[in-house]
């Protein structure tokens, strides 16, 4: 089964973008849900996190603090590596587990807007799309989206890149609705279009 990576700077329109592909019957792996279920399914990888750190990150209940945590690695590059090593395998496990329950499909897809940036994903996809669009409507979806102020959005958006030598494909997010769902028609399903030329090849 073959994987597309779908990925994209914050307010790009990663999730935009899934929707319409799962309405064309394409399986999209959302890492970012995917995570926070792991999280909730399997209370020893919270425990796990919890003995590295060092610190307390649980609930009274025993369910993760996401806040707590966030605060933990917001500033400790160590311990946010820490994390990492931890989850980014569980997740990895996780996808190949779900990925080999599709079928009947021509691709996966597989978004996240971290992953290109993590050697244990490397060698997982099979091509790249990656969503764009401008710095000041990324920074007005977001901070709707969030009800963030400027200065925190743009903070965070400081601190994302992408290698854009892994990219192979970019669809453009700047218009409307309809114009992002004709760009998903022309990027993923146009039969003389890069992904399905590609993945034909490689069958």
């Amino acid at each position: 089964m073959k994987t597309v990576i779908l990925t994209g700077l914050i307010g790009s329109g990663k999730s935009a973008v899934s929707a319409l592909l799962r309405k064309r019957g394409i399986p999209v792996y959302d890492s970012d849900s995917r995570t926070k279920q792991l999280y909730a399914r399997r209370p020893s990888l919270v425990r796990r996190l919890e003995e590295a750190l060092g610190v307390p990150i649980r609930t009274e209940e025993g369910k993760l603090d996401r806040t707590r945590l966030a605060g933990v690695i917001f500033s400790d590059d160590s311990a946010r590596e820490t994390v990492e090593s931890i989850v980014y395998p569980a997740v990895l496990q996780d996808f190949i587990r779900w990925r080999e329950k599709q079928g009947g499909v021509p691709f996966v897809v597989l978004e996240s807007a971290v992953i290109l940036s993590k050697p244990v994903f490397d060698g997982v996809g099979d091509a790249v799309v990656l969503v764009t669009a401008s710095e000041e409507l990324r920074l007005r979806r977001v901070m709707a989206r969030d009800g963030a102020d400027e200065a925190r959005v743009r903070s965070r958006m400081a601190a994302q890149e992408i290698p854009m030598d892994r990219v192979q494909v970019v669809l453009e997010n700047n218009g409307s609705p309809a114009s992002l769902s004709e760009a998903v028609e022309r990027v993923f399903f146009d039969k003389n279009a890069y992904i399905c030329k590609f993945l034909k090849d490689e069958r």
